[in-house]
């Protein structure tokens, strides 16, 4: 593989040099208890130290193929904080923390990174570190504009950079066995899909709930506070517009439902139903063409400005209907055949119905649940453990992932134009092989954003 010899090629010369990287892989002393030697070791950095970056990395630290040398944040406990575990874990010394991340995709033996920071900074640090020569694992959503993906697209395609999305969903096997049911054909002709997710409406609380603690934080987050000592405060925000610091702005849910962040949960935590849809229908490399909804915004003033709920519905060119929601919306509706489910997935057909979520699997027909495929059958890909996993089997062969960037670039497309819709209160259509939006220019600007100066998002 040509990435293992290029690592072979850097410690020998590093060697021959009589020096040896910043970061000595803990594997050299421990090579005899099973894994791989260093040079056999996929090289892993996390951008992004908080706590969903931390728990895909806890998920890389367990993994005997890979090795996690650097993590980089701007905030610096937190670097600290994720570079601290890493040691602990191997039992060594000298996992660098980086504040800078040009700094650490500098780095020669530095082989992929999971990039888990806000989704306004997840293009552009996977075109920085696909140009630095990097393979990447993006959390999801992919981004805040589709211009941005499209381009992110391409440099993977050029560059034959390995791609892995964070709906990590189709590593679990169940939602593999729900998709493969009916992409053969056990619903007969697939009819319409319902998919489902949380919102601002049902997030700590709801917004839209007195004394909730999400609607405190959007009430009083507008009250301006010091920058934290540890926070590298220009470079956080990054190609997000020049905003005064407050407490709630940087935290979790800040990040989560600010428009100069994110489009909002409808992509945040809508693309995990999503990315489903997308799989069990066989459409990745495609979109529906038509999208219609409504939807409610925050209803007081505050800090958070993205979609609380939402209600649209899609057309596929073939005519399959999906009903995309927010829980206080879907809650009525799927309530009458899966009560509690409070996200999912269910495909609708000629001859019932297959739901799954992730705490399991159901049918209308218990009896499909039990089918064994033959042969001529389609089975659809199986990760060998879980998405970080797959990931790093694939950057050390170079396959293809589970979720590749055309997932990512579609599931991503569904939620953008849905948000369109309701904000235009207009039918939005869309040519899946032009990727254009037919005959509403005004939609159409909501597919690029402008990045802050020095930052750009462009093809070289």
């Amino acid at each position: 593989m040509k990435k293992n010899l290029t690592r072979r090629s850097f410690l020998a010369a590093s060697l021959a040099a009589g020096s040896l990287p910043s970061v000595i892989p803990a594997g050299v002393v421990r090579a005899q208890e099973g894994r791989p030697t260093p040079s056999n070791r996929v090289t892993f950095a996390l951008i992004g130290s908080g706590s969903m970056g931390t728990g895909g990395m806890r998920n890389v630290l367990k993994n005997k193929d890979a090795q996690v040398i650097a993590t980089c944040d701007p905030f610096k406990s937190r670097r600290e904080r994720g570079a601290k575990l890493v040691d602990e874990t191997y039992q060594t010394t000298g996992c660098a923390a980086y504040g800078d991340f040009r700094e650490l995709l500098a780095r020669k033996d530095l082989d992929c990174v999971e990039i888990a920071t806000g989704d306004y900074w997840h293009v552009p640090l996977a075109l920085y570190a696909v140009r630095a020569g990097k393979d990447v694992y993006v959390e999801k959503p992919l981004g805040v504009a589709m211009q941005w993906a499209w381009v992110l697209r391409e440099e993977i395609r050029k560059r034959k950079a390995v791609f892995q999305f964070g709906t990590w969903q189709r590593s679990q096997r169940h939602f593999r066995n729900a998709c493969e049911l009916v992409r053969n054909g056990v619903l007969g002709k697939v009819q319409r899909v319902e998919a489902w997710s949380h919102g601002l409406g049902s997030d700590v609380g709801g917004i839209f709930n007195e004394g909730s603690a999400i609607r405190n934080f959007h009430i009083n987050g507008l009250k301006p506070s010091p920058v934290p000592d540890d926070l590298d405060y220009n470079l956080w925000q990054g190609p997000a517009p020049a905003r005064v610091h407050t407490d709630v702005r940087t935290m979790t849910h800040g990040i989560w439902h600010i428009s100069d962040y994110a489009l909002g949960f409808i992509a945040g935590w809508g693309i995990h139903p999503v990315d489903i849809v997308q799989w069990g229908l066989g459409t990745d490399h495609s979109a529906p063409v038509s999208y219609q909804g409504t939807g409610r915004f925050p209803d007081v003033r505050g800090l958070f400005d993205t979609l609380a709920t939402w209600d649209v519905q899609c057309k596929y060119e073939n005519g399959v209907e999906l009903h995309f929601m927010d829980w206080l919306t879907a809650k009525p509706i799927v309530e009458t055949y899966r009560p509690g489910c409070d996200h999912g997935t269910t495909f609708f057909g000629e001859k019932g119905w297959i739901s799954v979520d992730r705490g399991s699997l159901r049918t209308s027909d218990k009896a499909w649940q039990k089918i064994q495929w033959g042969e001529k059958d389609i089975t659809l890909y199986a990760s060998k453990g879980n998405q970080w996993d797959n990931f790093i089997q694939c950057v050390r062969t170079r396959e293809p992932t589970v979720n590749p960037i055309e997932s990512a670039v579609n599931g991503d497309l569904i939620c953008h134009l849905s948000d369109f819709a309701i904000r235009t209160g207009r039918e939005i259509k869309w040519d899946p092989n032009a990727e254009k939006i037919i005959g509403d220019k005004e939609a159409e600007l909501f597919l690029d954003r402008t990045p802050r100066a020095p930052w750009k998002v462009e093809r070289v």
